[in-house]
Order: C-alpha cells, then structure tokens, then sequence
C-alpha cells in the first residue's frame, strides 16, 4: 500500500527554493553586521585619532596663533596711539611746518629788479595713461599755478594705449606741436594734443611727451622725461597725476621750504577728494577777467588766487559722497594723510611719497639714484632711498590737491593689491640696505624697519585678516581655545576709534568700515605674502578706473588674463568662499553656544556675501562687457 505527501508551499511545507533564500538573507545580515562593526570600529578609530591630534597639535596651535595675533594687536595698538598723540600734539600747539622750518613768502623777498628770475625755474610733470575723463582738469590746473610762465616747464607724459586718446609719436618742440606721422588723427585722437596746444597759445611752457612702449610704467615715463636737456635747468619738480587738481597757490606754498632750508628734499601735500570740472566749465578760464588773473607778475597772484578759487569752489563735489564705500575710503585715507604722515614728518622728518601732489628737489632724487622700476611703489622707493641720504621730508597739512576716489569695487581691489604688494615686495628688497646705511642714525633706521614696514605695511594686514577673519572664527569650533575679552572687543574698538578721528563726519559709518576693512584685509594679506614671496603678480600694474571711466580699468601686467563672461564678472568667488566658511561658523557657534563670537561672524559673513555678490560701490554696464 502507497502513500503520497503533499509538498504545498502554502501549507507551509519548505521547498528547496524557499531554503535557499532562507539562507541568503541570513548571509545579508550577517555581512551588514560585520560590515557595521567594521565601520564602527573604523570610525571610532578616527575619532581617537582626531581627537589626539587635536589636543597634541590643532589645540595648542591654535592657542599659540592667537597669542601671536593678540602679540601683534597689542603692537599695533601701542603704532597707531603713538602716533595719534604726535598729531595731536601737532594740532594742538599749532606746530606747522612753517614754525619748524624756515619759510617766507617768495612775493615778499621778491627782488624787484630781477622779476621773474627771483623764481627759481620748476619742472611739473603729468603722468597720465588713458586718461579720457580727467586730463583736461589735471593740464589746465598746472598751468593755472601762480607762478611765472617763463620760470615754469610742464610736461605732460603721455603713456595711453587707447586710440580714442593717444597720439602716437607727438612732440613738442619750442612750444610748437609736430606731427610726426603724416596720418593726421581724428577729433578724438586729438583731445590731448588740443588741450595742451590751448595752454601752449596762453603763454604756457607746455611740453607732450609720449612713449612707444610703456616699460617701467610711470617711473618708467618720469625717469626718460628727467633725461632730457632743458631739465637740467630746474631744481625742483612737481608730480600731479592725472586725477589731482592743484590749488593755485600750491607751488608758493611748498617751493619755499625747498628754497630755504637746504637739507629738505621733498614737500608733501594732503590729498581732498572730489569732481573734477568738465569741458563746459573750463570755458570759464577764457573769460577776461581770468585771462588776466593769470598774468605771471606776483602783484597779480591774489586776484588770480580768488578768481580761480571761485571757479574751483563752484564746479566741484566731494567725490567721496558718492557711494558707501568712497566714504569709507575717505575715513582711511584721511588717517593716513592726517595721523601716519604728520606724525612721520614731525617725529623722523621721513614719510612715504604719494606719488603725487608733492614737490622734490631734483637733487635728492638724483642722489637717490632716480626713479627705479624694480616695484609697483616706485614712489615708496624713491622716497626710502632718498631719506637714506639724509634728505628730510616735510608734510602741508593744510595744503589740499583735489583727488578722486574709486567708485567700482573692482577698480578699489586692484588699488588695494598694489598698495599692500608693493610695500612687502620693497620691504624684502632694501631691509639690508636700511641695516647696512652709513648716513642715518639707528633710531631712524629702527623706524623705517618696524614702524613704517613691519607694522603698518606687514603686521596690519596680517592681523586683520588671520585674527578677525580665521582664529576667531575657528575658536567656534575648538572651546578649549579661549581669547580674552580685550582682544576680540577693546583693542578693535580702539584701531577703530583711531582710523575715524580723521573723519568725523562719518562716526555713524564705524561698524560697516569694520566689516568692510575685514573684507579687504583678504586681498590686502595676500598682496601682501605675494611681494614677501615675489610671486606672480608681484608686478602686477592695473590702472585704476576714474570718474565716468569705469570701462578703462586696464591689465597691464604679463600675466594678464582673458576678460570672464559678462554674468560671471560680477562676482567675487574668493569673497563668496570665505562667506559660506564664516556663515558653518557662526551657525555652529550660534547653535552650541560656545560663545557669542556669532555676533560678529554673522555680520562678517554677510559682508563677505554681499561684497562677493558686487553688491558695493558703483556698478556700470561697462564693467559687465
């Protein structure tokens, strides 16, 4: 008898397909637990690890980076007081460069009989590179100087590349204006050589000078203008760039130290920011009366000072108001001009030459071995290597030269780059010859060393950016590293309240030049490392853009790059990077609570963002192109 079993996978009943699965699942799980525990005890073996070096390595590094950086704010601190209470010691007991030095107005020892020729015969240069918007008022400025036309050369050198204002191979010669080429140029190509031909039929010795290569750029221009002939007439010389508007009296004011005290090689004026006159009123300079304000005899000078007092005070607006950021410009600039340089001329007798709005004895710069082109501060340099010579410097005050500030932010962060770059780059290339000059004392070679470089020019930037902008930031995630109170509020607070005594009309404007300068000191620090370094673009020469002429900020270095996509152009990825970094930061500190650093890193990481976005300063739809 046979019996038959029902195998039905229904009922229950395991067949040898549902044993198999069986097993694969139990060999999954089993491999995800192992898996599981492998990876628990990598990761565990990770964060042993991390945390070791953190207490052995990140922790006390960090630590000791903030030591340092509290070290180098305290230095600062101690920098910026001393010398706020030179300038105010100047203010306050009325210590003008006309009680220190010897001074006399030249109409008063003024020979009678010998007229003109009691002027000592001056050079003025106009170095000038696509210039388009603001030639006019730099040219018709200098030539409007109370000073004898037949005692005053002016020369205006012309480095542009763009057809639109370039006339290539001009020259001057006897006054008379050549054309070397038998194209003649069109109306455009022509504007300069108009201007200076208009000066030229009033009386002026005017002289167009243009190269057919830029090498040196504009130490370049000034070192081959002082090779020639009829300079070697001159003592002095007066450099205005292109931008900057004398006043009528500047050279009576400043050839008069020169002139009496022999030991003196250059005189400094203070830079005022504002708008220029345009094309329209300069017509006024035609008019009669001021024809003749501007006859050469000194008994004319003080109609000629009101008349063209008058026309200066009704045609010009302080560029500074035109946006937040030239406002804030102005509250640096005005430190520096008002603190950094007077102090440096009272104290040392030494300071840095702007590069403009400043007279020099043609001695002292011949002495110093001329323009050198070997950085892009050429002025700096010059002005180092005369005062090793044992040549002083004295700083005007109260003698303004109308300037202009950048309005785009692009225009501004070129600026910035040169201006940090170039003082480290000097910094490297003459520390052994400041160490190793015979003809200055140690006080005043310790001062060019620490106080003019090392603090202001290398510390500075470094401290702003590291401190304010890494360490503290990082301490959010790193609670062991504690920062006293006095460094992360008191000591800004007082660098802050010291950079905006310059300025009180723009107090209300502290907190966003806080943020702001913290912005720059990224592109400031690493200009900085660059020239230390001499990397890329240690010689990197961009010219800034000037008013209405937002489309002329020109490359002009060997490493020049490919202009990016419209869209694209308006960002700055470097800044938007350090925004999203500082924006984890100030959440994470925000959210556990390890202090309240959260307070000013939100706002800084704002800053970043918005500057990173173009959203500051002027923008112009030339600059998308």
């Amino acid at each position: 008898m046979l019996t038959y079993v029902s195998l039905d996978a229904d009922a229950g009943v395991c067949t040898a397909g549902n044993v198999s699965a069986t097993v694969a699942i139990y060999v999954d799980q089993a491999f995800d637990l192992l898996s599981a525990l492998a990876t628990s005890e990598v990761l565990n073996r990770a964060a042993t690890a991390w945390a070791t070096v953190r207490a052995a390595a990140v922790v006390p590094s960090m630590k000791a980076a903030v030591a340092v950086c509290l070290a180098m704010s305290v230095m600062l601190v101690v920098e910026k007081l001393s010398m706020a209470l030179v300038a105010l010691y100047v203010k306050v007991f009325g210590r003008s460069p006309e009680r220190i030095y010897k001074w006399a107005p030249l109409s008063q020892a003024q020979d009678v009989e010998l007229g003109s020729l009691a002027y000592p015969l001056v050079l003025v240069q106009i170095p000038m590179f696509n210039e388009r918007e603001v030639y006019q008022m730099s040219i018709g400025a200098v030539c409007m100087l109370e000073w004898p036309h037949d005692r005053l050369i002016i020369q205006v050198l012309d480095d542009s590349t763009d057809l639109t204002i370039r006339i290539p191979a001009l020259q001057m010669k006897h006054n008379q204006h050549v054309l070397e080429n038998d194209k003649k140029p069109n109306d455009v190509q022509e504007l300069v050589q108009e201007e200076c031909e208009k000066w030229s039929k009033k009386g002026r010795n005017i002289h167009y000078i243009s190269r057919d290569n830029r090498n040196g750029y504009k130490a370049g221009a000034l070192k081959e203008a002082m090779d020639l002939d009829y300079v070697k007439k001159c003592n002095y010389v007066a450099i205005f760039d292109a931008d900057h508007e004398p006043p009528s009296n500047f050279l009576m004011r400043t050839i008069p130290f020169l002139m009496h005290n022999p030991e003196i090689g250059l005189v400094q004026a203070r830079w005022k920011f504002g708008k220029f006159m345009n094309q329209e009123q300069h017509a006024f300079e035609d008019s009669s009366h001021v024809k003749q304000s501007l006859s050469w005899h000194w008994r004319f000078f003080s109609l000629h000072s009101k008349v063209n007092a008058k026309i200066m005070t009704d045609f010009s607006a302080e560029n500074a108001d035109e946006c937040v950021m030239t406002r804030i410009q102005e509250m640096s600039l005005n430190y520096h001009f008002k603190v950094e340089q007077q102090s440096g001329s009272s104290t040392m007798a030494f300071f840095g030459f702007n590069g403009t709005a400043g007279v020099w004895r043609i001695l002292a710069i011949s002495e110093a071995e001329g323009w050198k082109e070997r950085t892009t501060v050429e002025d700096m340099d010059l002005a180092v290597r005369a005062t090793l010579q044992g040549w002083k410097f004295v700083y005007i005050g109260d003698l303004k030269v109308k300037s202009e500030l950048p309005s785009s932010y692009k225009a501004y962060r070129y600026q910035q780059h040169r201006w940090a770059c170039g003082p480290a780059n000097l910094f490297k290339k003459m520390t052994i010859e400041i160490i190793m000059a015979k003809k200055v004392p140690f006080v005043k070679k310790f001062f060019l060393l620490y106080n003019f470089f090392l603090a202001r020019r290398i510390l500075s930037h470094n401290v702003t950016f590291f401190f304010y902008c890494i360490i503290i930031p990082a301490s959010s995630f790193f609670p062991e590293v504690v920062i006293p109170i006095w460094g992360v509020f008191y000591v800004p607070v007082v660098i802050t309240l010291l950079n905006s005594i310059g300025t009180p009309r723009s107090l209300h404007l502290i907190i966003i030049w806080i943020f702001f300068e913290s912005v720059m000191s990224l592109h400031r620090c690493k200009a900085v490392f660059i020239g230390l370094l001499d990397a890329g673009r240690v010689n990197e020469w961009v010219v800034t853009e000037k008013a209405g002429n937002a489309s002329k900020t020109i490359q002009t270095s060997t490493a020049a790059k490919k202009c990016p996509n419209k869209f694209w152009k308006r960002f700055h990825f470097l800044e938007l990077g350090m925004g999203v970094l500082l924006l984890i930061s100030a959440c994470q500190n925000c959210i556990f609570r390890t202090n309240l650093y959260f307070i000013f890193i939100f706002p800084l990481s704002l800053s970043f963002l918005t500057m990173g976005s173009g959203f500051v300063g002027t923008y112009t739809t030339q600059q998308s192109s």
